[in-house]
């Protein structure tokens, strides 16, 4: 096994990890302001810190890379895919393959997570900059 490929073997685990914990984060803190706020304040406002959870944990943990504003205001990206990836899943277990809608959301979301880790590393992890060529010499002709 290279070295690349541990390293992205490292970083999926650690990811999926990251996705449970941000999960559970985001129910709690959904449950306890729902006890003070309406629903869909308890959503948002849920959402946004789980969210800014996340960012933080894959930056230290999954990618191990410095966080940055421009990273931190790329990161909902990786929501957005999420979300298109299951809200087209969910349309097509749904209506073209006839599966039960309770839990074509599940299925959808966890087809889901290949494209949002992708999109994920896009923004989160260092690129490598190509080798640059040394410059061609001058000579005294």
């Amino acid at each position: 096994m290279s070295a690349g490929s541990s390293v992205l073997r490292r970083q999926v685990l650690v990811f999926a990890v990251v996705g449970v914990v941000n999960t559970g984060t985001y129910l709690g803190l959904y449950l306890l302001f729902l006890t003070r706020l309406p629903y869909l304040a308890a959503h948002v406002l849920a959402f946004v810190l789980s969210m800014t959870g996340s960012f933080f944990l894959n930056a230290r943990f999954t990618y191990r890379t410095r966080p940055t504003w421009r990273k931190f205001l790329l990161f909902p990206l990786t929501n957005a895919a999420n979300f298109v990836c299951t809200t087209a899943g969910v349309w097509v277990l749904v209506d073209v393959l006839h599966t039960g809608a309770r839990w074509a959301p599940l299925l959808a979301s966890a087809a889901a997570i290949p494209v949002t880790f992708v999109v994920s590393r896009w923004i989160m992890a260092p690129r490598r900059a190509a080798p640059r060529q040394a410059a061609p010499r001058r000579t005294i002709a």
